[in-house]
């Protein structure tokens, strides 16, 4: 039974499908191991080598490996149910096999062991960029290269039969006229019937242009390495002319992911911000911060460090702007806030610590002192919330009652209801009997 390479498409005509695991437990005790049996076709669909989703599977679930690959076996130690594995794959999928952009499986990796980086290309859209390889997994496959991996009997002929057929013409040209002439095979082309092929090169402005593509697309490969090697400031001036290019050419309304893509490309992604900021802030931020939501959501969610540059290339526009910004501090931060482009965590930090990293000391201490009201502000309103939490389950637990029951097995909770006051008897005059 097949399923699609991307589980997260119910299509039933999805084009990518892949066959469903099956996993088989042997041997028992501290020998139990899980054998994976059909692990070279499901390697096959997602053009991998069968060995990356099982050391994949090994990593994720902290178990040694064993791979067999005369008789197609590849083991993972310890007892694990075939769709327990199968949520695994999805995992691996999604980082080592779908398409960043386009969500095709149609890519291939590009292993560089003396730089120690693993590129990602996609077939289907063009994407060209590189792997995070803080995942185990990228440390086995910078020792063992796909090519490396998938390289068989068929590439070792290959690679024999090139060799044999230079040792060939070198023999044949030093011999001269002692060589065996009856020996010589008839080149390919003489056999067959190829009189009508055409061999000259394609001189349209449409091949012109392709052949372009192709070649500025290996530049695009060589400059990818490139930049990586270079210091952290030069990324950094990479990445500023990058986004200033895109503002001057009034594309960057709609470039937030591409301009992701050059911070991740350069390995400045947390200091995006900081760039952003510069350029894209001034004096009108508060309606800047509405309009450049998305770019800054791209870098800024569910990151920390990213959020911190943010606040230092804010204190840079206050400094830039000092009479118009200054007194909106409060308010700026609150929009800010607002966007979801800041945590209460990181504003609580940046409060408590006035640094003259971004701008003088005088102005730090002017921009928190403005900025202590909507502090204050947000610590109340967390308190509040914690407050009201409480109460709700103290309320909760006054009208819980514990029951104990001797025939009972479990206790009981029953909700009591307040005692009601009852009518008291009216005084009867005995003297009037």
């Amino acid at each position: 039974m097949s399923v699609n390479v991307n589980r997260s498409v119910s299509d039933q005509f999805y084009r990518y499908k892949m066959p469903r695991l099956i996993a088989k437990v042997e041997g028992k005790g501290n020998g139990i191991k899980t054998v994976i049996v059909n692990m070279v076709d499901v390697a096959k669909a997602l053009n991998r080598p069968p060995t990356y989703p099982t050391k994949f599977f090994g990593c994720e679930l902290g178990a040694q490996t064993q791979f067999d690959t005369k008789n197609d076996r590849y083991i993972v130690n310890g007892s694990h149910e075939a769709n327990k594995l199968q949520d695994m794959l999805d995992g691996f999928i999604r980082k080592f096999v779908l398409c960043p952009e386009c969500d095709n499986p149609e890519t291939d990796l590009h292993v560089n062991p003396k730089k120690q980086t693993i590129g990602n290309s996609c077939k289907a859209c063009g994407y060209r960029g590189m792997l995070d390889t803080r995942h185990k997994l990228c440390t086995f496959i910078l020792k063992n290269p796909p090519e490396a991996s998938d390289s068989g009997s068929a590439s070792v002929k290959k690679e024999k039969e090139k060799k044999n057929r230079k040792k060939d013409k070198e023999n044949g040209s030093g011999s001269g006229e002692a060589g065996n002439q009856d020996n010589i095979d008839a080149p390919e082309a003489v056999d067959r019937d190829d009189d009508d092929e055409d061999w000259a090169e394609e001189t349209t402005e449409e091949a012109q242009r392709r052949r372009m593509e192709e070649i500025s697309d290996h530049a695009k490969n060589l400059t990818l390495s490139e930049d990586l090697e270079k210091p952290l400031e030069e990324r950094v001036n990479l990445f500023y002319s990058f986004v200033k290019q895109k503002k001057e050419s009034r594309t960057i309304d709609g470039a937030d992911k591409e301009i992701l893509a050059e911070a991740e490309r350069l390995d400045v992604k947390a200091m995006g911000p900081l760039i952003l900021s510069e350029l894209l802030f001034n004096e009108n931020i508060r309606d800047q911060i509405k309009k450049y939501k998305r770019h800054f959501l791209r870098f800024c969610h569910n990151n920390k460090k990213a959020q911190k540059y943010l606040l230092g290339g804010f204190e840079c526009v206050v400094k830039l702007h000092q009479v118009q910004l200054l007194p909106r501090v409060a308010i700026i931060l609150k929009d800010l806030y607002d966007a979801d482009l800041l945590e209460e965590d990181v504003i609580f930090a940046w409060a408590e610590r006035v640094s003259k990293k971004y701008v003088s000391k005088e102005l730090a201490k002017e921009i928190h002192a403005k900025a202590a009201p909507f502090v204050k502000w947000l610590k109340e309103a967390e308190e509040e919330s914690e407050g009201s939490e409480e109460e709700e389950e103290e309320e909760d637990d006054e009208n819980v009652e514990v029951v104990y029951s001797s025939s009972a097995r479990e206790l009981k909770v029953e909700t009591v209801k307040p005692d009601t006051p009852e009518k008291e008897e009216e005084d009867i005059d005995i003297d009037a009997i």
